[in-house]
């Protein structure tokens, strides 16, 4: 396979105006990967804005699951241009069908009060961890399609602390610390770093719910899928440079699992959170 690039996956056509279309990769996946269709939604909506104007928090759901074979439209709706804030609703489609629906909002930068209450955990530095397609290679843990596919998976360089074999069954804690960073140089365009992110965002996300339970993402009998999904963007950040994604689940009930992340730069400041439920069914459970 030739050298794949994000920043083209993310760089959508215009059809008409408030009309795009994006194509799609195959990761190997049951269905088309979450995170394509939150960076191309986002890549949709900041090509309506006004100049200037820059996402600081976005909330989606998936209501259908998409076909990794074919094209993604997205019909952009101007909700709202204030002085400040911009609003954009982002329907994504199949065959005909609403797959996804993401709502997102947009200001221009200005100072005010600023806090962080949050502290950035102490883990190995990421030059001193195997990268994940290194270890999934060794534990032999990647399916087939996903082997076929691995050069989708390169363009972001994920680098897991604690590394478990996902088809090992393992009870442990509902956390999980990711290094991130992506494999291109992208110039610090905000706008760019900020796609690239919402697409990573969905990596080994939902699976950290699993963790205390035991059962392995291959489980034949599991049924797991993105709900919703939602992020914001708290400073400038560089995603060619490492960031910390850790992720934590502090429930799972009703056949449904919450995630929520946190990503920091080397320097420990925060500059996205996530929140995420998904559908977590176990086929004969009651």
């Amino acid at each position: 396979m030739s050298e794949v690039k994000l920043v083209e996956l993310l760089t959508l056509d215009k059809l008409e105006e408030g009309l795009f279309r994006g194509q799609s990769w195959d990761l190997g996946f049951r269905a088309l990967f979450g995170g394509q269709v939150l960076g191309q939604a986002l890549a949709a909506a900041q090509l309506t804005l006004p100049e200037g104007r820059i996402c600081h928090s976005f909330h989606s759901y998936f209501l259908l699951p998409g076909d990794a074979n074919k094209p993604v439209v997205f019909d952009v709706e101007n909700v709202r241009d204030g002085r400040s804030f911009s609003t954009r609703r982002v329907i994504a489609i199949q065959n005909g069908r609403n797959i996804f629906y993401m709502t997102a909002s947009f200001q221009t930068p200005e100072k005010g009060l600023d806090h962080q209450y949050a502290d950035m955990p102490d883990v190995p530095q990421p030059e001193d961890i195997k990268s994940d397609i290194q270890a999934f290679g060794n534990n032999q843990a990647m399916s087939d399609r996903m082997c076929e596919s691995a050069g989708y998976h390169k363009p972001i360089d994920m680098r897991t602390v604690d590394f478990v074999d996902p088809d090992k069954v393992i009870v442990q804690q509902p956390k999980r610390y990711i290094w991130m960073k992506a494999q291109e140089a992208l110039f610090g365009n905000i706008n760019l770093n900020q796609v690239m992110l919402a697409y990573a965002s969905d990596y080994h996300f939902l699976s950290t719910a699993l963790h205390p339970h035991g059962v392995s993402t291959s489980d034949k009998n599991l049924i797991m899928a993105t709900i919703d999904h939602s992020m914001w963007f708290h400073h400038p950040f560089d995603f060619d440079e490492w960031l910390l994604y850790c992720a934590e689940s502090p429930f799972s009930g009703g056949a449904r699992g919450l995630v929520r992340g946190q990503f920091f730069n080397r320097q420990g400041k925060l500059v996205a959170s996530t929140m995420q439920e998904g559908l977590m069914r176990k086929i004969g459970d009651k």
